[in-house]
């Protein structure tokens, strides 16, 4: 099975604090870099990470506060000194675009490479890129300004090539694709050999949802329904709902909620407040809803 990883460069909220950078993500799948928010930082931690900047080919961003976004155009300049060549494609809200142009002819000359702009409806469940491998969801979120989150998919793998039998029955290599896609064999004597016996089932495909701010959705479960992986915001405890409702957050037994109504495999809880200085009250509140709740950490890498 190929990897599918999450590299968390930086899970914290709006105030930059010693312990956690603000969001930022960066998602290995199927010989795609993509990235998730491009917070201020962001470049430090590629480093620390020892994710390749050259590899990285779409950035996806969420909405237009600063700790999703500000590290955007240091990021974009740093490619064009390292002699970066390779498009690079942004998707994010209408309105990032003629900002992002601005930046780029006021903070950059000669780049040396094209920054492809894509805007995506923050109000619509919608395919927004795809390529043969994999597709990307724009999932709607309600907070104080346009903001969506996103849903990574891998598409289905065909089934397994079982060797024991090809080889049994002297099937040449160049029949393998046509039998993958489900022709049966005849031998040389008539003798049919069913597809079924020729295979062995395919690898389950994964999917990564990522779900920026947000206040609660009590319909959110239905858009991210099975997914191997969800990562919720979880700002908050249960002693600071009212500051959740006000500033459109969610709290970690929220998350947890979304996560149990939507059967996904595990939970990463991220972008907490600055006010806790330890995450493992907002674990246990998520862990009493949806056991299989975790707490996301900058330099940690989840495998989906």
């Amino acid at each position: 099975m190929e990897p599918f990883k999450v590299h968390i460069l930086g899970c914290g909220s709006a105030l930059p604090t010693l312990r956690h950078y603000a969001s930022s993500q960066v998602v290995e799948v199927r010989e795609h870099v993509l990235m998730l928010d491009c917070a201020e930082g962001t470049q430090m931690q590629l480093r620390k990470c020892r994710v390749r900047f050259t590899k990285l080919s779409h950035v996806f961003i969420t909405h237009l506060h600063g700790d999703h976004c500000f590290g955007l155009i240091g990021m974009i300049s740093t490619f064009g000194l390292l002699g970066r060549t390779a498009k690079l494609h942004i998707h994010g809200p209408k309105e990032l675009g003629p900002e992002l142009d601005r930046q780029i002819k006021f903070y950059t000359h000669d780049l040396g490479y094209e920054v492809v702009f894509y805007p995506v409806d923050t109000t619509k469940h919608q395919v927004i890129y795809e390529d043969r491998s994999l597709t990307v969801e724009s999932i709607p979120l309600e907070h104080r300004m346009p903001c969506c989150g996103y849903l990574i998919r891998e598409k289905q793998n065909l089934p397994h090539i079982r060797r024991d039998v090809m080889d049994c029955y002297g099937i040449p290599s160049s029949q393998y694709q046509n039998i993958k896609k489900g022709a049966d064999w005849t031998t040389a004597d008539g003798e049919v050999i069913p597809n079924s016996r020729l295979v062995s089932p395919a690898d389950p495909a994964r999917s990564y949802a990522y779900i920026s701010d947000t206040r609660y959705l009590p319909h959110l479960h239905e858009l991210v329904k099975g997914v191997s992986t969800l990562y919720h915001e979880s700002t908050y405890g249960d002693d600071r709902l009212q500051s959740a409702e006000k500033y459109m957050h969610s709290t970690a037994r929220q998350a947890a909620m979304v996560a149990r109504d939507a059967g996904v495999g595990k939970l990463m809880l991220g972008h907490y407040s600055s006010r806790y200085e330890d995450e493992t009250v907002l674990l246990q509140e998520a862990r009493s809803v949806f056991e299989n709740s975790f707490l996301s950490s900058e330099k940690e890498v989840i495998d989906v």
